[in-house]
């Protein structure tokens, strides 16, 4: 018989399956659950922007495009970084278009890491980063961000974090799982400590759209940090293009260069149709944006009250679609507690832990749905804090 084990790369196998799609995979079994669990906004993607889609496969517009992206939705993505964060990318050479933000993120890691490389990643953090970095031989160097620090990254851990070896420095702001983010006089501290060394600067960017009482700033944008920093973004979370599979990576031109080799081979381009969407979303796309941004703001306003009132003590994320409640006190590992909300109540939250160690005691929830669906989840997760209680 075949023995599977000698053929399969050891690292891959290695490596544990992504703790959020445990738990949405489970739901595919289970009836009446009200699901929390997903980064997935529940708006539609606006009409205007299905349209442009829907017409380029109309008019046959079904061809490969550039394996960087067509030339037009590059000069829409540099209009945007320049209208909304002040930052400068040539199209032709410092911006490319990949698969969705998860891709972004993986050509850019490739690209950067090799074996015995370190890269800092602080957490709790998504899932990807560190797999990412595993299959590429690099060591990952955990600062454990904390609940008193607004789960907010200091310039002085990651300058205690640096050593000779190390390539690359994450920065997942605004933050999932936690909606921390970072402001300019933090990313200025951060930037004083990197200057000076050969560190480049992966900041995942996805939810930049989505702060709330503050606009999003980018470390690329402050002093030195330009030429040392890959932007990783998409149009999934602040367009509600998930399904599009649509993202892009802004950065100096020789770090382009190599990054689109692993996305040429690996890849050929995105989707057209998308594509002529996403120019869409970015030319007519703001209202769409601030409409959305101002719902999630009143559904992260009313979860979060939901949630103290309640008993469950939960940082008030400032960015992102989700929530990090501290549910240490109730006695049970963050697992166990997901878990039996999940089965005794029909209530599907992440543990803290599918974002790493420093999780445990905490749970994501995303508050990405209706306000309706939000009401619902703090009805069962009430109920079974108040039989924890009881039992106690």
């Amino acid at each position: 018989m075949l023995d599977y084990s000698k053929m399969l790369n050891k690292t891959v196998c290695g490596i544990k399956p992504s703790g959020i799609r445990k738990f949405f995979d489970m739901l595919s079994t289970m009836d009446d659950v009200v699901a929390l669990t997903v980064g997935q906004p529940d708006f539609i993607t606006p009409w205007h922007i299905r349209e442009a889609a829907i017409e380029s496969i109309e008019k046959g517009k079904t061809y490969y495009t550039s394996n960087a992206g067509t030339p037009e939705l590059r000069l829409e993505i540099s209009k945007y970084m320049k209208r909304r964060f002040n930052l400068d990318y040539q199209p032709k050479d410092e911006i490319f278009v990949t698969v969705g933000g998860s891709e972004a993120i993986d050509v850019a890691m490739r690209a950067i890491l090799a074996p015995g490389d370190e890269v800092i990643l602080p957490q709790p953090a998504f899932v990807c980063y560190e797999p990412i970095a595993l299959m590429q031989g690099a060591k990952v160097v955990h600062i454990n961000t904390k609940l008193e620090n607004k789960f907010k990254v200091t310039a002085e851990e990651i300058k205690a974090a640096i050593t000779p070896k190390t390539k690359m420095l994450i920065l997942p702001f605004p933050n999932n799982p936690t909606g921390a983010i970072l402001t300019r006089e933090e990313l200025e501290d951060i930037a004083r400590v990197i200057k000076g060394t050969n560190i480049c600067v992966l900041s995942d960017e996805i939810y930049a759209e989505l702060t709330y009482g503050m606009n999003h700033v980018s470390i690329a944008e402050i002093d030195g940090m330009w030429e040392r920093t890959i932007i990783a973004s998409g149009f999934a979370k602040a367009y509600a293009m998930t399904g599009w599979r649509l993202g892009y990576v802004c950065a100096p031109a020789p770090l382009v260069k190599e990054m689109l080799k692993i996305h040429q081979y690996a890849i050929m381009c995105a989707s057209t149709a998308s594509q002529f969407a996403a120019v869409e979303a970015m030319q007519n796309g703001d209202e769409d944006v601030e409409y959305m941004r101002a719902e999630y703001n009143r559904r992260r306003v009313f979860l979060l009250e939901g949630l103290r009132k309640i008993g469950i003590e939960c940082f008030e994320a400032e960015g992102a679609f989700y929530l990090y409640p501290n549910i240490g006190k109730f006695g049970l590992t963050s697992e166990e507690f997901a878990d039996r909300l999940l089965y005794e109540h029909r209530c599907a939250i992440v543990p803290g832990t599918a974002f790493g160690e420093s999780g445990e005691g905490f749970a994501r929830i995303s508050y990405a749905y209706s306000l309706k669906h939000l009401a619902q989840a703090l009805e069962r997760i009430e109920a079974f804090v108040k039989k924890l209680k009881d039992n106690k």
